[in-house]
Formats: structure tokens, C-alpha cells, sequence
């Protein structure tokens, strides 16, 4: 029965490094987490053991290495006692990938999965449960963008910088990654259903929250003015020689009254235990901009009934002080929630400046001529109109967000280069590829309803031996069973406590999954012909790649739901 439990438990590969140090170490994994000393042998921690190989060349001839220098450390002359290799090779557990074989080599300990069983064991089950995270989360989470407040107007996608599309667009890639772990999540501010910027935003596949034309936050205004007023950390007359001007603008500090509200941010931070803020915040005259930012974040957490709230500010490095002020204002004003900052460097053009608004007219145009060139007359009509647009924002998307949200990203935006359909070239590079997935699957129908094809069996039917081209395990190992631990990883990040007011999310990590499984997908692709003849000892082969491609199909989908992209069908 625990057999029978065990492998129905989705394959993965930490759990899987798990076991093989458990198996290496033996009895010495009862502490969990910790290196000790066996009298003068320091014993490593457990996942630097093991080692997941990825690269087409090392998975030849091995899927996990446990290095000389690591067994060195564990056995005298880094001979493996037979005792400890059977451990390895009879590895069982939840989730622990099937070991085939293993041996000493020069290298080290290497170890060959049974990857027919694994074929089997992923596919034949359904790729669902490798295409979500592990767990699930609770809480709710606003997502902030300050580049989107009214300042005091609504901003306008001719005004809005590199900079600021940026943060949007990282602010919406969040959101969609945060929902996929269960939390709620909301988006700050609501802006004029009937703007500008909302049309450019959906331009763009971004679904923000939008209210009529006439609608007011006034009330909520005037209860954040009230609170701000009453407020502990409220500089009184006499501390004012004494103060430090904060950021209220610099409008606001020239013009300066008796009668103006000045709240003592440094002591909000201090009093209050919160690291990581900038010591030299100081003292914040309070402006009608800043009570309008307080009164959309308390709408936006308004309807919040999780018992954890979390606001995630998602700003510019150059705006950061200015949302730090904001951020402590809010505290200041009675809110306890949770709040953090993620912080995106700048967007670089050298040579030229480019507004938002004029970014994506040149995306734009530069796309449908590329279409253009590819296939001719056809580029035509609703259907090409939807398919540049997604294109379009795409490319936008895999140029901004492919970066580590700290690094500045320079963009080559000469407007006699063009965008190219061919090469690892981001966005229409992933986009191209996953229309080849759906291309192929219309293909194999056709040939069913030629009477070319049977339809594709049940999986017991199918020898998953079949599967030995190096590229098809390279696409289940390094990218459809890693993928759920690299969502639950990138869900991880909310959850730590301390660190101070930033979080580091590596939010580049989708675009970079999804290239890189472009890269080998396509190199298979363009190697394996996969709809082979109409015989029928060839059969079992076709299905079992079918299978693999299905699943990889709908890992293109997952992937892509995390930037709000939806894949296109055809090209």
C-alpha cells in the first residue's frame, strides 16, 4: 500500500536531493540543518550533497552528482561503503524520483533516474499537479504602484517614463504569480474607467481595477486627514525648529503655513520596530496628493477579510524615498498592516527618450511590419490584429521583466531595428514556439480525421521506454517537473519575516524559464520529426511524444498565465 502511495505522489526534485543525502549520510540526518564534526570531519549540509544536472551534455551519462570533494568530506578517501550504495540505489519515498543505477566515477558519485518510469509516472498521470505550487497560501495582498496615483491629475501613458511602465507591468506579473498561490489580491489605485492610461494598460493584456468618470474618495480622504491629524507622531509647534523637512514635495515645504500638518516619520519607524526604512525620512508635511495615496490604499484593503494583509509597493528606485514617506504616513495614520517595498531600477534608451505611450507605438509598428515580412498579404483583418497585439505586449513584457528587478534594463530602441520572429529573442521567440505546439496538435487531428492516425490511447497502453532522445527527457527533468518548485519558491518571498522594508522577488525567473524552454524545445523540435509515418510499429513512439508535448503544451499555458499573456494558436 505505502508503494502504491508513494508513487502516485508527484515527482520532485528536492524532495528527490533530499533523500539522496538522507541515503549518503545515513543516521547522521537526524539533525536537520546543520553541519557537524565527527571528530576532526566536518560534514556538509545536506543539499550541498547532491547536485541536479541540466545541462544535455552531463545528463548522458548521469541526473545527480554528488561530487568527490563532497565525498571526501563523508568517507575516507571518498570511497562509497556498499552499505551506503545500496541505500542510494534502492532511494524510495514520496515524490523521489525512481533511481536506475548509479556509480564512483572520477567526478563523483553519479546517479541515473529510471527515466521510462518517470515518463510514465508524469505523463500518465497528467502534467496538472506539475503545474501548480506545492502549497497553497492564505492572506490577502494589495499591489501598490505609485506610478499610477494622480500627482494630482491621473497619469497619462504620454507622460509615464520607461521607468513607471515597469513597475506596472511587474506589479501585474506579481499579482497573477500571487493568485496562483492562493492569496487575494487586489490593485492600487482604481483609476477613471474612461482614461487614457486604462486603454494603454489593456493594450497591453493589464486588467486594472477602474471606477466612473465622476466617482470621489472623498470621504475616505477626509477620515485619513482626521487620523493624520490625532496622530501620535503628529510634530507639535514646539518640535518644529527641530525638525527635518521630509518629502511632502517641494512644492508643499515652500509653501510652507502655521497652519500645515507635519508628521515625524522617523519616530513612526523607530517606535514602531520597523527596519530597513531610511534613517533619514525625518519630519513629512502632509499634501492632498499624499492623503490621496492613503485613502486608495485603505479602499483597496477595505474589503481584505484575510487575518494577514499585506501591501507590496512596487515602485521605481527613483521614487523610493518618496513611497518610503507614504508608507510610514499610512502607519502613522492607524494602519497595521504588513507592508513592503519592491524596488525596480531604471529603464535605459540610450541615444533617445521614449514616453510609454511612444514605446509601444514603436513595439507596435515594429511587429506588424515584422509579421508582414514573415507572411506576406495574409497579415491582415481581426484575427493578425489580435495577434500583434499579443506579440506586441509580449516583446514589452519579456524586455522589462527578464532583468532582476533591481538591475536597470537597456533597451536598443533605434527605430530603423526591428523585431525579429526568429532567434532567442524573448517575448515572440516563446510566443512562436508555443504556436508551434498548437500547430503540431492541429496537424495530428487533421490526420485523424484523414484516417492517418488513430486517436491517442490511454497511457497503460503505451511502452514510455520509447522516449530516448536526449531532448525529451531534457524537457521533462529541466522543466516540467522543476516548474511547480519554482512557483512555490517565487511564493516564498512574502513569507519571510524581517529583512526590512525591501523584498527581493526573482521575478525574472518565468522569462527566463520560458526562453530557456524555447531554446531546447525548439532545438528538438527542429530535430525530431514527430508526426512520423502512418505505420503502425511507429505508433507507439508518436503517442508517447504526443503525451510528452501535451504536457509541455500546457506548461507553456501555465507559464504564460503568470505574465497575463494568452498563448497564440497560430502563426
Amino acid at each position: 500500500m505505502m508503494e502504491n502511495i508513494e508513487e502516485l505522489s508527484p515527482l520532485r526534485i528536492t524532495p528527490t536531493v533530499r533523500a539522496l543525502s538522507s541515503a549518503l549520510r545515513g543516521k547522521r540526518e537526524d539533525v536537520h540543518g546543520s553541519s557537524r564534526v565527527n571528530g576532526d570531519r566536518v560534514f556538509p549540509e545536506p543539499e550541498k550533497l547532491w547536485f541536479k544536472e541540466s545541462s544535455a551534455k552531463n545528463l548522458r551519462n548521469r541526473d545527480f552528482l554528488s561530487p568527490t570533494t563532497m565525498l571526501n568530506t563523508l568517507y575516507a578517501d571518498g570511497q562509497v561503503p556498499p552499505a551506503v550504495m545500496s541505500r542510494v540505489l534502492s532511494l524510495r519515498g514520496s515524490g523521489v524520483l525512481p533511481v536506475a543505477g548509479g556509480e564512483v566515477m572520477g567526478e563523483g558519485l553519479r546517479v541515473r533516474v529510471d527515466r521510462a518510469a518517470t515518463f510514465r509516472a508524469v505523463l500518465g498521470g497528467g502534467a496538472a499537479e506539475y503545474l501548480k505550487p506545492l502549497s497553497q497560501r492564505q492572506g490577502c495582498v494589495v499591489l501598490n504602484c505609485p506610478a499610477l496615483h494622480p500627482k494630482p491629475n491621473t497619469p497619462s501613458p504620454d507622460t509615464m517614463s520607461l521607468g513607471q511602465l515597469r513597475t506596472v507591468l511587474l506589479a501585474d506579473h506579481m499579482g497573477a504569480l500571487l493568485r496562483r498561490q492562493g492569496y487575494a489580491v487586489s490593485f492600487c489605485p482604481t483609476l477613471p474607467e474612461d482614461s487614457d492610461i486604462i486603454s494603454f494598460l489593456r493594450a497591453l493584456g493589464i486588467d486594472w481595477p477602474t471606477a466612473p468618470a465622476n466617482w470621489t474618495n472623498e470621504e475616505r480622504e477626509e477620515k485619513i486627514q482626521d487620523s493624520l491629524e490625532k496622530s501620535q507622531y503628529r510634530e507639535r509647534e514646539m518640535e518644529r525648529g527641530r525638525r527635518t523637512s521630509g518629502g511632502g514635495g517641494r512644492k508643499a515645504e515652500e509653501g510652507e503655513n502655521e497652519g500645515a500638518l507635519r508628521i515625524n516619520l522617523k519616530r513612526v519607524f523607530q517606535e514602531e520596530g520597523l527596519p530597513g526604512y531610511d534613517p533619514s525620512l525625518g519630519t513629512c508635511t502632509v499634501n492632498r496628493d499624499g492623503v490621496s495615496q492613503l485613502a486608495q490604499l485603505d479602499l483597496s484593503t477595505a474589503d481584505c477579510t484575510a487575518a494577514m494583509v499585506t501591501a507590496l509597493h512596487v515602485t521605481s528606485c527613483q521614487d523610493e524615498f518618496r513611497q518610503q514617506q507614504i508608507a510610514m504616513l499610512w502607519r502613522a495614520s492607524g494602519a497595521k498592516h504588513t507592508q513592503r517595498h519592491l524596488v525596480c531600477g531604471p529603464v535605459k534608451t540610450p541615444g533617445s527618450h521614449l514616453t510609454a505611450a511612444q514605446y509601444l507605438q514603436l513595439r507596435r509598428g515594429q511587429m506588424k511590419e515584422a509579421s508582414e515580412m514573415k507572411y506576406g498579404d495574409q497579415v491582415e483583418g481581426q484575427t493578425w490584429d489580435d495577434i500583434i497585439k499579443v506579440m506586441t505586449s509580449a516583446t514589452v513584457r519579456f524586455e522589462l521583466l527578464s532583468t532582476v528587478h533591481t538591475s536597470p534594463v537597456t533597451l536598443d530602441v533605434k527605430r530603423e531595428g526591428g523585431v525579429s520572429t526568429k532567434g532567442p529573442r524573448g517575448g515572440v521567440f516563446v510566443m512562436y514556439n508555443c504556436a508551434r505546439l498548437h500547430t503540431l496538435f492541429d496537424s495530428y487531428e487533421r490526420g485523424v480525421e484523414k484516417g492517418l492516425y488513430p486517436e491517442i490511447p490511454e497511457d497503460s497502453q503505451l511502452d514510455f521506454s520509447a522516449l530516448k532522445e536526449e531532448g525529451e527527457w531534457l524537457l521533462l527533468f529541466n522543466y516540467l517537473i522543476p516548474f511547480s518548485e519554482l512557483l512555490e519558491q517565487l511564493g516564498q518571498a512574502l513569507d519571510s519575516e524581517g529583512g526590512g522594508a525591501r523584498v527581493n522577488i526573482k521575478t525574472e525567473q518565468i522569462c527566463k524559464f520560458l526562453v530557456s524552454l524555447s531554446k531546447d524545445f525548439s532545438s528538438y523540435y527542429n530535430r525530431v520529426h514527430v508526426l512520423g509515418e502512418p505505420l503502425s510499429h511507429l505508433f507507439n513512439q508518436m503517442f508517447c511524444r504526443l503525451y510528452l508535448l501535451r504536457a509541455l503544451r500546457e506548461l507553456y499555458h501555465s507559464a504564460l498565465d503568470t505574465l497575463n499573456l494568452p498563448p497564440i494558436r497560430q502563426l
